[in-house]
């Protein structure tokens, strides 16, 4: 029987454990999936520091987490952090404290690494021989763009999320066409680089999206009321059940955005920045579907830690 594997990403918005047990060739079977939100990042692109409270958010589910990693007798851990921390001024206190709970070093991931670890986790289950794939992972503060066959061939990262849009242009409820009008600019100028850097991006076979804002448009689109693993992962959504979903969100006050079928109280005020994003991407690059999955950059976590063993 294989050792016990785990990979913790303290993101912007939400905090995420996957646990798996090494089988063979990089490969593992997912033991617990979790993820709560925790806004971390809250505030962090106005004031350039990370709130008290939301290090305290974190911290408590990393003591849930540390449970966890107990039971199932983990011998291993890699734990990151993203575009919050890396922003933050004073991301030394959240830190220090969250590797005393975990007993681990938390590696400050760059967004290129981010993109790399995303493009492994989303990929690899998939046909090489049906790339190239494209994909998107729109986090809280940052949004990840990777392109490759087997191997991540090329990527960018874009100061662009669903968090820090949200906190930047949406000041009204619902929001006025203004604000959504600024907002989705910013998104087709950052875009715009991405055409730039990953010229192939007409090339790919398939878009791939991953993270919060993909799964939740998934679960609306579908109309589930709770959460289900089977039936996100690998759902296809086509344009104009996104295009639909943008319509639903950002016409909508926060209570009837809340009434949405699987939409959590801790996504609600951050999903307007992040169906922003996943709209704009789907109109400049003019993909007909894009592919849910659920395996992302903890996926890909994990792969290296049984492909260094």
């Amino acid at each position: 029987m294989g050792s016990v594997i785990a990979a913790i990403d303290c993101g912007t918005n939400s905090t995420r454990l996957l646990i798996g047990r090494r089988t063979h060739n990089q490969e593992f079977r997912t033991l617990v999936r979790e993820t709560t939100i925790t806004q971390l990042g809250e505030g962090v692109d106005r004031t350039q520091n990370l709130s008290l409270a939301a290090i305290d958010r974190v911290l408590a589910t990393l003591l849930m987490y540390k449970e966890q990693l107990q039971k199932h007798q983990v011998s291993q851990v890699r734990m990151v952090a993203t575009s919050a921390v890396r922003d933050a001024e004073n991301s030394q206190i959240f830190l220090e404290a969250a590797e005393e709970i975990i007993e681990t070093k938390v590696e400050v991931l760059s967004g290129v690494e981010e993109a790399r670890l995303s493009f492994a986790g989303a990929t690899n289950e998939l046909e090489k021989s049906k790339g190239p794939f494209f994909v998107v992972d729109i986090g809280g503060g940052s949004t990840e763009f990777s392109f490759g066959f087997e191997e991540c061939d090329a990527y960018l990262s874009s100061d662009i999320g669903c968090v820090r849009l949200s906190e930047r242009f949406i000041h009204n409820d619902p929001p006025l066409p203004e604000e959504l009008s600024a907002a989705l600019s910013l998104v087709d100028l950052h875009l715009d680089d991405v055409a730039r850097e990953i010229p192939s991006i007409s090339q790919a076979t398939s878009i791939i999206g991953v993270a919060g804002t993909v799964s939740a448009t998934s679960m609306i689109e579908q109309g589930l009321q709770t959460y289900s693993y089977q039936d996100v992962h690998g759902h296809f959504m086509s344009k104009d059940s996104i295009e639909e979903v943008f319509r639903l969100l950002v016409t909508d006050n926060r209570v009837g955005r809340l009434s949405n079928p699987g939409m959590e109280k801790g996504r609600v005020d951050v999903i307007i920045g992040g169906i922003c994003i996943l709209a704009q991407i789907m109109r400049k690059f003019e993909f007909e579907n894009l592919l849910v999955s659920e395996k992302d950059i903890l996926d890909g976590l994990l792969m290296s830690l049984s492909a260094n063993n």
